[in-house]
């Protein structure tokens, strides 16, 4: 749901979600919406569980956060409780596929929420992506993503569902920083936080990642050692044959590690 375009918008859904199918449709009551839809209200828990399915990092903090931009406006109770419509869902729904999918800041999708709230058509806009290096993805490409991005600390903090807090903690264990000279964070600093978030979930604390960012250094170091005499060289063939070795190398060595790893796990270490 990004404007007149169906290749860049969210794709509906059938299974019983008609009438979520764009935000700002119950502000409008729709012809085909029925009273028993538009009266229906949910907790913040709920609205948790709804979208949980389709993007598994959101947060109750996120969704609190989205709601301090201006994203979504939900009424409250006389307790002053979070009470959420079915469009609030679908609005949430359409910020969360723009971030993901699309890669828009906040700012360009709270202009497009605001056309359709109007009744206006937004014109088709996609985010900061760029063409990967090579036609084909392999290598970290392949494992991690060829997205490139670009996000300021407010995008980064909404797209991870990490607090400022959590943030300033990572930065300060050396597992996220925003690029050097930039003031932005990338992609893999956005994979960084989102893997975090996770594994907070599971108990473990940044502190305790600092074993995987010194072991990233030391096989960095490998790397660079290894690929230094393809550097040498005054040809620019030289530079692009050493960027490609060091790639290789790293993706074997995150296969090495993953294998023993899960050897670790499983037992089955040899002696």
């Amino acid at each position: 749901m990004s404007g007149g375009s169906s290749a860049a918008a969210e794709p509906m859904r059938s299974s019983g979600r008609a009438e979520e199918s764009r935000p700002g449709s119950s502000r409008r009551s729709g012809p085909g919406q029925r009273p028993e839809d538009a009266a229906k209200t949910l907790n913040i828990g709920e609205v948790l569980d709804r979208l949980r399915t389709e993007y598994p990092d959101i947060t109750l903090s996120k969704i609190r956060y989205l709601e301090s931009e201006g994203l979504v406006e939900p009424a409250r109770t006389s307790a002053n409780y979070r009470k959420y419509s079915l469009d609030d869902v679908m609005r949430l729904r359409h910020v969360l596929h723009a971030q993901r999918e699309r890669y828009l800041p906040l700012r360009v999708i709270k202009e497009e929420l605001a056309a359709l709230d109007r009744g206006d058509t937004p014109l088709p806009r996609t985010g900061p992506r760029a063409v990967p290096d090579r036609p084909a993805v392999r290598g970290l490409d392949g494992l991690l993503g060829a997205e490139r991005v670009r996000l300021s600390r407010r995008e980064l903090l909404a797209a991870s569902g990490l607090d400022d807090d959590s943030l300033a903690e990572l930065e300060g264990n050396g597992l996220v920083g925003p690029i050097a000279g930039g003031g932005y964070y990338d992609s893999d600093a956005l994979l960084v936080a989102r893997t975090v978030a996770l594994l907070a979930a599971h108990g473990v604390q940044a502190r305790h990642l600092r074993a995987a960012r010194a072991a990233a250094d030391r096989e960095a170091g490998l790397i660079e050692a290894a690929v230094a005499p393809l550097r040498s060289g005054r040809l620019v063939e030289s530079d692009g044959r050493a960027a490609e070795t060091a790639d290789e190398l790293a993706t074997l060595l995150v296969r090495m590690h993953a294998a023993l790893l899960r050897t670790r796990l499983t037992g089955s270490r040899p002696g």
